[in-house]
């Protein structure tokens, strides 16, 4: 497969930036900030296609389905660190977010040559996943012409799966195939084609807002506590207790007794304080109401 990088807006060449190797490093620094603070903007402008991949994700989480990552080099590795943060942060399943790369395991820590070229590596990846038409999968490549995502996007089209695309040019293949895409237009890198900079960056922020916007819609945050947190380490021990305390406005003692007497589930542990029950009439109110809190609240009658 030829690619005219020639047609990349990633691929040119930035004129603010032609002569970075003859500046000090203070005036280097500011032209890579000047041209980072396009990305939010970039960004902003694509959030209604933004909108659209997150309520369907939020659908398929609700039917039992999981969400899919595909990417080759920084993409992929992107793609690996926001799916990797969810079990700790919202206490999901490791397997409700799941992250592909190009490569393999290998590939999470140095390249792996033409990994990415591979036109039948994405789909035996996803077939080892059992992917399925509940689920989605979203296609992330700032070219928007990778191989191996290009292949996930068809495999996935052909179980009839919500496919989205994530790309940083306009046109790409990619966003062609996928039902839903979502490209922010950050410009020319500073770097010629060095698209870990504000095209990473973008798919960065794009991937924030997929999982926590979907995270929010299925209950596991109240205001903005992250109330499914898990404590594995004392740090995140003490998060959870400064987490009831700010949800249930109690003081340590109670929000430490409470989260003892519900082994460490947050939600549960604030419904306690909150509706003034035990722990199993809180662990009943939260599973008839699905696990939002505030519907929980509402039948224990607060």
């Amino acid at each position: 497969m030829k690619i005219d990088l020639s047609t990349l807006t990633t691929e040119s060449r930035n004129s603010q930036s032609a002569n970075i190797d003859m500046l000090s490093t203070e005036e280097m620094l500011r032209v890579i900030n000047h041209e980072d603070r396009k990305v939010a903007l970039a960004v902003e402008k694509v959030i209604p296609a933004i909108t659209q991949a997150v309520d369907a994700i939020v659908t398929a989480f609700q039917q039992g389905g999981r969400l899919f990552y595909c990417g080759a080099g920084t993409s992929g590795r992107l793609g690996i660190l926001d799916a990797s943060e969810c079990p700790p942060t919202y206490g999901t399943p490791r397997e409700q977010v799941v992250a592909l790369i190009a490569g393999g395991q290998q590939a999470i820590l140095q390249a792996v040559e033409n990994a990415e070229d591979s036109l039948s590596a994405s789909e035996d990846d996803l077939k080892n996943h059992q992917f399925n038409a509940n689920d989605v999968l979203v296609g992330i490549a700032a070219s928007g012409c990778t191989p191996y995502v290009i292949a996930a996007l068809n495999y996935a089209k052909s179980l009839k799966a919500t496919t989205v695309a994530l790309a940083c040019n306009e046109g790409s293949e990619i966003t062609q195939i996928a039902d839903i895409a979502i490209v922010p237009m950050v410009g020319a890198e500073v770097i010629t084609g060095s698209s870990r900079m504000k095209a990473g960056t973008a798919q960065k922020l794009v991937l924030n807002m997929l999982t926590t916007g979907a995270m929010i819609r299925i209950g596991k945050v109240y205001g903005n506590l992250m109330v499914d947190v898990e404590a594995t380490n004392q740090k995140l021990v003490q998060r959870q207790i400064n987490i009831v305390m700010e949800a249930a406005d109690c003081d340590r003692q109670t929000a430490a007794q409470a989260l003892e007497a519900c082994d460490g589930h947050c939600k549960t542990a604030i419904v306690m304080v909150l509706a003034n029950l035990n722990a199993e009439q809180a662990k009943q109110c939260l599973h008839a109401s699905g696990g939002f809190i505030r519907q929980a609240l509402i039948k224990a009658g607060i």
